[in-house]
């Protein structure tokens, strides 16, 4: 069993060492708590469970503490995939709700798997979730003040499971003063899949990561016979080429994890029972 999330990009607004460490010290713990999670859950159900954690810490740019788009409203989106399945489902410009991504989960159960706007609010809330402002002061503050952090901050969860089945799961708040009604990576094939050879949850600039189909182009590199260190190396290499700024984490059939990013700046923890790795 292995697990490896990350929080996205270390913002602008937390250049300080402080800052880090404390976002540091949140993905430890978290990452943990999934592991646990997982000794006796599937690894869909632990993706959810564990970015549903993520989510409710405001350190991190996804349910609480998502950035505010340009018109002064919150709109999250999420998406989960079942690599031994192969169904994914999310939800695209939700609003008001505290985890994006259980809901994208439950959407698992149902033909239409992927709903958007207020028809995804509307979803929630007759499944029983709960009307909830995810707006903290910091987010209010960076609003007013056009103060935007680097734009590109996501969480996200890979896992193999004890039956080898890998699950992915990604949810985020938006770059932050965002056009109303734009499209995040997260919520499609190009920031989050996974089949039963390999999973991928990636953060970054949504436009650059869906141009080169990040997710999904590394996870059919690997399903070819490709080393999951090579598909990295290789995809970020192109990526290159188009001047595209992105992160990514992922684990392989054979429990092999790799991350790899633009910039030293993204932010991971993973652990599998006996070994931590956080940066």
């Amino acid at each position: 069993m292995k697990i490896i999330i990350h929080g996205g990009f270390f913002s602008e607004y937390f250049t300080d060492k402080a800052s880090r460490v404390q976002k540091q010290k949140a993905l430890k713990t978290i990452v943990k708590k999934g592991f646990d999670f997982l000794t006796n859950h599937s690894a869909v159900e632990t993706v959810a469970y564990t970015v549903s954690l993520l989510e409710k810490d405001p350190l991190f740019n996804a349910g609480t503490g998502s950035q505010i788009q340009s018109d002064g409203i919150i709109r999250m989106s999420a998406a989960i995939m079942d690599g031994q399945l192969l169904k994914m489902a999310g939800v695209v410009n939700i609003e008001e709700v505290e985890h994006p991504i259980l809901i994208a989960q439950k959407l698992l159960d149902y033909e239409d798997k992927t709903l958007g706007g207020l028809e995804a609010t509307a979803f929630a809330r007759k499944l029983g979730f709960k009307q909830f402002n995810p707006e903290t002061k910091q987010r209010r503050e960076e609003y007013e003040n056009k103060k935007l952090s680097l734009q590109t901050s996501t969480v996200g969860c890979v896992c193999l499971d004890k039956n080898g089945h890998i699950a992915v799961a990604t949810s985020t708040g938006g770059k932050g003063f965002e056009t109303p009604g734009r499209i995040s990576d997260s919520s499609t094939v190009a920031g989050t899949y996974a089949n039963t050879y390999c999973g991928i949850s990636l953060t970054g600039i949504g436009e650059d990561i869906v141009n080169n189909a990040m997710a999904a182009k590394i996870v059919t590199r690997v399903t070819d016979g490709m080393n999951i260190q090579h598909a990295f190396e290789k995809s970020f290499n192109e990526l290159k080429e188009q001047n595209g700024f992105a992160g990514a984490i992922g684990i392989d059939k054979h429990g092999h994890i790799y991350h790899q990013d633009s910039e030293p700046t993204m932010v991971y923890a993973s652990y599998d029972g006996e070994l931590f790795d956080v940066f």
